[in-house]
């Protein structure tokens, strides 16, 4: 079964980190554009970070998590994982990972596109608060 589960939200104080991870099963991640985007009820989804197909090494972060986020490919464990750093209360939301085996980049419009990717997970839940 082809399936893509995120672990790691849960509740973090302000300033705090996290780490997400995007775990596939049925296929091999690493021939995979991934994606994190998050979202909160009523809004468009965001994207956050990208990261290109192994065999490109690209990666991308938005703006707003540049400097203080981490993608990176878990190797043999076919997962990709997200670490943030400096967590604010504007970082609460549901976040999911995409993956899509037709994209061979990571930038902007990778981010910023409307479309959804081939695969997505059910979202982890992150919420940042005092």
């Amino acid at each position: 079964q082809v399936q893509l589960v995120e672990s790691g939200g849960g509740f973090v104080r302000p300033g705090g980190s996290l780490t997400l991870t995007c775990a596939a099963t049925g296929i091999t991640l690493d021939d995979y554009a991934v994606a994190w985007f998050r979202q909160i009820p009523g809004n468009e989804r965001e994207g956050v970070s990208c990261i290109s197909p192994r065999s490109s090494g690209q990666t991308y972060y938005s703006d707003f998590v540049k400097g203080r986020a981490t993608i990176s490919r878990g190797g043999a464990n076919n997962a990709v994982t997200l670490q943030m750093n400096a967590l604010s209360p504007d970082d609460s939301a549901n976040y999911f990972c995409e993956a899509d085996q037709r994209k061979f980049t990571c930038t902007y419009y990778t981010l910023t596109t409307a479309d959804y990717f081939q695969l997505r997970g059910q979202g982890a839940l992150v919420t940042v608060s005092s």
